[in-house]
């Protein structure tokens, strides 16, 4: 259209007419010709879409480097020495994102998922999707679109067009319950496309949070609800997320993982997961192997709410009502030697009104920003201390 509208002005430039002698129309003719002409190049040039490879570009989130493909999050070394539903899960691309600049007018992503999961209480984007937030001047970050999913491991889809040709930087979220085997950003075949110039956020001593499906991110609709990566875009700082669905069962391995990471905080939150059993034989040692290897950092410990089923399920009551009681004792016994620790406190006010479940444990996308509401301030002023 915009073509168009320069011919237009051309004519009018020209004070050219129908009623113009014959030479003058044709000799506009001949400039409407070359515009055409110029104007299907265009089309054609925009029409097409350049591809660049996601791993030219710095994952964030890693706990590692070490993995046995660069979108797993555990070491490849712990391959065929943890339980393999542990695993599988770690290679799911929970809490990854990717930073990157573009003038593009349009985003657009190619992919294919490891295994093409789909879920019957979550939706296909989040469990094996994307999605992509925009950096603002002020420095906060804007949701700017979704890559759709479609039938099996391979997708293809435009996430943001229409866009003015200027500078901007992005941050892509990866699937939360899926993994990767490949991507790669389109964008316009004349326009550019870069890594990040902004540390935001900062990977530098991230935030390693372990823990359990809703940490992993069930059941947030896209990847970026997930409450790690609410949180990793509203305090600037990387986010590590070692959720792992069913799994948080303070295996040991996982723990010296953590340990092996400069961190600024660690939130542990494997309550709804470990049984009493657990706590008790392994919640001390996970502990102290983090603590060992960092002395002073502050380590958070959260425990398990009272969501909204356990107000009808009383065998479920029970149950977490024990668990809470487990974590609290062996908590305080640490907490008189550690001055470094916290429980966090106010995850059961959350719930009063039941409405942040998607199957009465589960979050929604308003209980994953509530959940993320609760811990902000919590680790900004631990991580200040």
């Amino acid at each position: 259209m915009r073509y168009f509208t320069k011919f237009c002005n051309y004519l009018v430039e020209k004070n050219v007419t129908l009623q113009q002698p014959v030479i003058h129309y044709t000799k506009a003719m001949r400039h409407l010709l070359t515009i055409l002409l110029f104007c299907l190049s265009q089309l054609s040039l925009s029409a097409q879409t350049r591809y660049v490879d996601l791993l030219h570009f710095d994952l964030i989130g890693k706990a590692t480097t070490h993995t046995l493909t660069p979108y797993d999050r555990l070491p490849d070394t712990l391959q065929h020495r943890i339980r393999k539903p542990l695993w599988d899960l770690s290679r799911n691309t929970a809490g990854l994102s990717v930073r990157f600049r573009s003038n593009s007018t349009a985003i657009s992503l190619k992919w294919e998922n490891l295994n093409g999961f789909h879920m019957d209480h979550m939706t296909d984007i989040g469990v094996r999707g994307f999605d992509l937030y925009a950096r603002q001047s002020d420095g906060t970050w804007h949701f700017a679109g979704v890559a759709r999913v479609r039938s099996g491991k391979e997708g293809n889809s435009i996430i943001v067009k229409n866009m003015t040709p200027e500078w901007r930087e992005y941050m892509l979220f990866l699937p939360l319950y899926d993994g990767v085997v490949k991507a790669a950003i389109g964008i316009d075949s004349t326009a550019s496309i870069e890594k990040a110039l902004v540390n935001d956020p900062i990977t530098q001593q991230p935030i390693v949070f372990y823990g359990t499906s809703i940490m992993q991110g069930g059941c947030a609709s896209r990847p970026g609800m997930a409450y790690t990566n609410i949180l990793q875009r509203r305090l600037h700082r990387a986010c590590v997320n070692l959720g792992f669905s069913g799994n948080g069962l303070l295996d040991l391995d996982v723990a010296r993982v953590m340990a092996s990471v400069d961190a600024s905080a660690f939130v542990l939150d494997f309550v709804p997961n470990a049984t009493v059993k657990q706590m008790r034989d392994s919640m001390m040692t996970f502990y102290q192997i983090i603590r060992d290897a960092h002395p002073t950092t502050p380590i958070l410990f959260v425990h398990d709410p009272i969501f909204s089923t356990t107000s009808y399920n009383q065998s479920l009551r029970k149950e977490v009502t024990e668990k809470n009681e487990t974590v609290d004792s062996i908590f305080a016994i640490i907490q008189r030697r550690d001055h470094h620790v916290e429980m966090l406190q106010g995850t059961n006010q959350l719930c009063e009104d039941s409405e942040m479940f998607v199957d009465g444990i589960h979050l929604t996308d308003l209980g994953m920003m509530r959940w993320a509401n609760l811990l902000e301030p919590v680790l900004r002023r631990m991580m200040k201390e």
